[in-house]
């Protein structure tokens, strides 16, 4: 079970704006908590490292991304209005009518997402989906001096809404994907810190992965750490709400367990030390099948250098992308201690070239 200083600092690390490309704020408490047990240092590309048994071998790598995704500002017009584009995947119509919060000259700044009244639409237009270009964010503002007084082209802004905790042990928040992998990373290298196995273990809250077509702040890590292997974390679909299709998906529920991709860019030695670990702990789990790519930061660390073992541990998220996400406080628990437990299984003579 997670301590409950470990979900304060969890809701912390949720609550605090961090879109791909400013991750400095969340960045920072990351960091100020590793600092409690681990060698930290960050890079060029923003990513944050803590690092412990810095003697041991060989070099394991948990990567978990601690951007979200957000909104940029790209004009002001003469009355005060701002006009944004995305950060990252956004289903637009949760935006509508939205509160959001922008890091604006002189700190945070409230705004509400506008959008022409249901009155003052044509028939024949209402069941037309909104784009982005139909939205607006009124800070209050009376003409573009008085706005650009307080924010200016190129800032960021997020969802203003607060994680919160539902019954089952189940926790709402608009940065699941993928703060929840940052958190993940560093509770299992705490974890790796009170009882270490053989192997030196870096834990790194990876940047821009909303946005990374060109590798991100993993690709950038992976070259930096120089792992012998990797495992990240991140969120996959929960399918035990409606409208979701397992044949597809397969069956991921909230409070199933983490959740093994399998196949496609997957070191199956990798995989196989993961679920013998699970297998040890009496960690439940299910599976997940990539054919392809995985559309995590695992795309760009196993081709990086040459070549780097990788694993993809998920966390089952419902309503993926929206100001609500939600995820199972035992899963994350569980994922930290399988991520723990398999570093600790790992040693120089494992050798990570499929034999078979």
């Amino acid at each position: 079970m997670l301590s409950p200083d470990a979900v304060a600092f969890l809701k912390s690390l949720l609550d605090t704006p961090g879109p791909s490309g400013f991750e400095g704020p969340p960045a920072r408490i990351w960091r100020d908590r590793a600092r409690q047990f681990a060698e930290v240092r960050g890079d060029v590309a923003g990513n944050s490292i803590a690092t412990v048994n810095a003697e041991g071998a060989p070099t394991v790598m948990l990567a978990g991304h601690i951007d979200e995704i957000g909104l940029i500002v790209t004009y002001i017009d003469d009355d005060g209005y701002l006009y944004v584009s995305s950060i990252g995947g956004w289903d637009v119509q949760v935006l509508v009518g939205q509160r959001v919060r922008l890091r604006g000259r002189g700190g945070d700044v409230a705004g509400v997402v506008g959008k022409k009244a249901i009155h003052l639409i044509k028939q024949e237009d209402r069941d037309r989906a909104s784009k982005i270009t139909d939205l607006w964010i009124d800070i209050g503002a009376r003409t573009r001096d008085e706005a650009e007084a307080r924010v200016s082209v190129g800032d960021s802004a997020v969802i203003d809404g607060r994680s919160i905790d539902l019954p089952n042990d189940r926790l709402a928040s608009r940065a699941i994907d993928n703060r929840i992998g940052a958190f993940v990373v560093l509770e299992a290298l705490q974890r790796y810190a009170r009882q270490p196995g053989a192997a030196r273990v870096a834990a790194v809250a990876t940047t821009q992965e909303e946005i990374a077509y060109h590798g991100g702040g993993a690709l950038v890590s992976a070259f930096g750490v120089q792992p012998r292997a990797a495992i990240v974390v991140d969120v996959t679909f929960a399918t035990d709400h409606p409208g979701v299709e397992k044949k597809e998906l397969g069956e991921h529920k909230l409070g199933g367990g983490p959740v093994l991709a399998r196949g496609s860019i997957i070191s199956p030695v990798l995989l196989e030390i993961l679920r013998e670990s699970a297998k040890r702990a009496g960690i439940a789990y299910t599976m997940h099948a990539v054919g392809r790519d995985t559309s995590t930061d695992a795309d760009a660390i196993h081709i990086a250098r040459e070549g780097i073992p990788t694993a993809l541990v998920s966390i089952p998220n419902r309503y993926m992308h929206s100001p609500n996400e939600m995820v199972s406080l035992d899963d994350v628990d569980r994922s930290a201690e399988l991520l723990a437990e398999t570093c600790r299984a790992i040693t120089a003579a494992t050798d990570f070239t499929a034999r078979d």
